[in-house]
């Protein structure tokens, strides 16, 4: 009987670890292809390139357009999640201890981007925004007002998921009866217990904002350049110059979120010092 089941659990994970690797495959062999041609000197009928050359990613380095583009793109994120994480943890907080009924008010809210095209969006916002009082179409300001409200499902979901694990109520009086007042409970018990819950809502919203192109190209085009624009006019010019800028925006993505998750690991003090007495 234990030799069966000890059979069967090998054949299970033997199963797990091919669909792993398979996925694995499957994800990164488009992005080491887009490697390979982006270094390729030249390459006609072998598998592999016959010779090898880094000019592309020098050329790009040296191009004060990419890097303008990264760090506008860069900024675009950063400010979008900061802000819709200040505005939507701390709502998101009360209706679901103080005001329950009113959270499935925000839940349908939340999903309603997901309700129009990103093409039909743009146009409305075209037209809404090329004059009038707030003429913002071709700036920066448009770009994070759009993002802010596209990422809210993220936030919500994120957020309201961590929220759910933890008694937050009972913690919250708690706190308050300790003498805390209820800005302080938030931020210093609330906030600790859902900041894992935060930081994917944060990874997940910024990878939206950073791999969108239909409302970049739309509402800002030229006039605020951001990697994705800078990236189809490079595919017009050389496929070699595109695959290096996929590959370096690539690996920034990257560094990026495995800073939000090394910054994820941080808890307070006093956190740290319980784990301890309890290891």
């Amino acid at each position: 009987m234990n030799q069966s089941a000890g059979s069967a659990r090998k054949n299970g994970m033997l199963w797990h670890k091919t669909a792993l690797t398979l996925l694995v495959i499957y994800l990164f062999l488009p992005l080491a292809a887009t490697l390979l041609f982006s270094i390729a000197n030249e390459w006609q009928t072998n598998i592999l390139p016959d010779s090898y050359t880094l000019q592309w990613y020098a050329q790009l380095f040296s191009d004060p357009r990419f890097l303008s583009a990264i760090g506008r793109t860069v900024l675009v994120g950063v400010i979008t999640v900061i802000a819709s994480l200040a505005v939507m943890v701390p709502v998101i907080f009360v209706l679901g201890v103080y005001f329950p009924k009113w959270d499935r008010v925000l839940q349908m809210s939340v999903l309603l981007p997901f309700a129009f095209p990103g093409v039909v969006s743009a146009i409305g916002l075209i037209k809404m925004y090329s004059s009038g009082p707030f003429p913002i179409t071709g700036t920066i300001w448009i770009l994070i007002g759009v993002y802010f409200i596209g990422i809210q499902p993220f936030i919500y979901q994120s957020v309201r998921n961590s929220l759910r694990t933890i008694n937050a109520k009972d913690l919250l009086e708690a706190a308050e009866m300790l003498g805390a007042g209820k800005a302080s409970a938030f931020l210093r018990i609330i906030l600790p217990n859902i900041l894992p819950g935060t930081l994917i809502a944060s990874l997940l919203s910024f990878s939206s904002v950073t791999g969108d192109f239909v409302m970049a190209n739309m509402l800002v085009g030229g006039q605020f350049e951001t990697i994705q624009t800078y990236l189809i006019q490079q595919i017009d010019i050389s496929g070699q110059s595109a695959s290096a800028v996929v590959i370096t925006y690539f690996l920034l993505i990257l560094v990026l979120s495995g800073l939000i998750l090394l910054l994820g690991n941080w808890k307070p003090k006093g956190y740290k010092a319980k784990e301890e007495e309890e290891q």
